[in-house]
């Protein structure tokens, strides 16, 4: 029968002996301890696994929506690119990429790359939005401040869905209503424009009271009742910003970005 190398059988002795005394020990130790400090042990371990899985899915999406002619692409471009891309037209597709913020892309040290996209504002391409919600981290909401008054009620009313959203309301993702081509002298203010998208959306609670039963496992209602709606009173924080994507006037959105999106 085949031997271990002298040297081997005394290591084997000597790893025996480290084995039986560590049974003994452990055998010396109290059931009750013994249970708890295995309980201790396994805790510890899923607690640390399930930290790492959390930081690994940290989100770094974030969605630009709104009406068609609000900005968006452009707003897109100058938060990539630092220009305005003239002559960009209606998006009939995402536009997406991932990149660090170009007033950022001179900084020293790790910076996050954000992936940003911006959906198509027609409506009949609206519901492209549905397929990043569950990865945003942030939504920035376009609304036309220098045609603001007619587009005001279609633009409330995509709101309106994206706050009822369930991905929305049950991941109370931050929206930020930013009022583009604020630079035009003719520009409605952000505080203008905040009060009269909250009265409109006001009047869609109202009229979306009696829901299907199909849209009731699908939506959330808005606001306390039996008070006039206001953003604070949503599931999610809800603020409202200036901008002006053809000057580069973007320093509230990118503040915005970096709040859902840090280093």
């Amino acid at each position: 029968m085949w031997k271990l190398p002298e040297g081997m059988e005394q290591w084997k002795k000597e790893l025996e002996e480290w084995l039986n005394r560590g049974i003994e020990f452990i055998n010396q130790i109290p059931p009750t301890q013994l249970y708890i400090a295995c309980a201790i042990l396994l805790l510890t371990t899923a607690l640390l696994l399930l930290l790492q899985v959390f930081r690994r899915k940290k989100s770094t999406t974030i969605v630009l929506a709104g009406l068609s002619g609000s900005g968006k692409t452009v707003l897109f471009y100058q938060l990539r690119d630092g220009s305005t891309h003239q002559g960009t037209v209606t998006s009939m597709e995402p536009n997406e990429d991932t990149f660090v913020l170009h007033s950022e892309s001179t900084k020293k040290g790790k910076i996050m790359p954000v992936h940003l996209v911006d959906v198509p504002g027609h409506s009949r391409l609206r519901p492209k939005l549905d397929e990043f919600l569950p990865q945003a981290a942030g939504i920035v909401f376009v609304v036309d401040a220098l045609e603001f008054l007619p587009n005001c009620s279609a633009a409330s009313e995509y709101l309106y869905d994206i706050l009822t959203n369930s991905t929305v309301v049950k991941k109370k993702i931050p929206v930020l209503i930013c009022c583009n081509k604020t630079d035009k002298v003719t520009a409605h203010t952000k505080e203008f424009i905040r009060k009269q998208m909250e009265k409109e959306i006001d009047k869609l609670r109202a009229s979306r009271s009696a829901v299907s039963e199909a849209d009731v496992t699908n939506d959330f209602t808005l606001g306390i009742p039996g008070q006039a709606f206001s953003f604070s009173q949503c599931h999610n924080k809800v603020s409202v910003a200036e901008a002006s994507g053809l000057t580069g006037e973007i320093s509230q959105v990118e503040q915005f970005i970096r709040e859902q999106v840090k280093p």
